[in-house]
């Protein structure tokens, strides 16, 4: 089951799905919320819109294409062909979509615009981003520091939106770019929450003098596995057996119910992990 699930997400069909649609609703958000509200979104659109706001100058969709040459080469040189081809669909369905696209979604206050803004973009952005491509532009750049030199992602965003923002406050009234800025915090949220609907894990820690009994019925009535570390009390010296378990948000009060039920003087401890890679859960994404 695993491995079918596997061979799926590495399929064709669903990442030009998922690169298709994710696409559109990022042009959607872009094309019939940020331009007429002048919003300058962050990363290499950013750019290209706050370039279109003040030249004129072809429109955003076309400088974007442009801009994202350069991220083409290096796609090409430091992480390989498959992800060069999904990101160049990605950039060329934004750039297909935002010559289509020619309706605009009505919102009269600035705030709430931003927000509904944030929202589609990292929704669309979040889901190109569960496929084995990216949405180009500074995706491109993220990605490669990412695999070389372990640069968390959005710091990139972050240190490249900060200096988006602070050329933009030279040139653009200072509500209008903090409202940009309310977006670009919104897009990130969604592409997290995106990236982790179905990928979030709850890592517990289990302290009980009942150790195997909790293990036991936790593989039996929940069907996961769980592992045994030794360990000593700073206070007694007691030597003690601490379970750890990875499991997920609808086993997780299950979970809770037998160790307490177990040991009502338990130690339950739980964790948010972003993502379990292995065994049974997730696959490394390899590009």
């Amino acid at each position: 089951m695993t491995a079918d699930k596997s061979k799926f997400a590495y399929s064709i069909f669903w990442n030009c799905g998922l690169i298709t649609i994710g696409a559109l609703i990022q042009v959607i958000a872009l094309k019939s919320v940020a331009i007429p509200h002048n919003f300058v979104p962050g990363g290499l659109f950013g750019i290209a819109s706050l370039l279109y706001y003040k030249t004129g100058w072809l429109d955003p969709g076309v400088l974007y294409l442009v801009l994202n040459i350069p991220m083409f080469v290096l796609g090409y040189i430091y992480v390989s062909r498959r992800f060069l081809g999904y990101s160049a669909l990605a950039m060329i369905l934004i750039a297909f979509f935002y010559q289509l696209v020619n309706f605009q979604i009505f919102i009269s206050t600035q705030l709430y615009a931003a927000l509904v803004f944030g929202a589609l973009l990292g929704i669309g952005a979040g889901m190109v981003l569960r496929s084995l491509g990216s949405n180009g532009g500074l995706d491109v750049v993220a990605v490669i520091l990412n695999q070389k030199f372990n640069i968390g992602v959005g710091k990139v965003y972050f240190t490249f939106n900060v200096i988006l923002f602070s050329l933009s406050f030279i040139n653009l009234e200072n509500d209008l770019v903090i409202a940009s800025m309310i977006a670009v915090f919104v897009c990130s949220v969604a592409v997290d929450y995106c990236l982790s609907l179905f990928s979030q894990r709850k890592l517990t820690f289990i302290i009980s003098d009942k150790p195997q009994e909790i293990a036991d019925q936790a593989m039996a009535s929940l069907k996961i596995g769980t592992t045994m570390l030794p360990a000593i009390g700073a206070y007694r010296k007691q030597e003690k057996t601490v379970l750890m378990v990875v499991t997920n948000n609808i086993q997780l009060k299950r979970l809770e119910e037998i160790v307490f039920t177990t040991d009502e003087y338990a130690l339950f401890i739980v964790e948010n992990t972003f993502n379990v890679l292995g065994s049974t859960f997730s696959r490394r994404k390899i590009y």
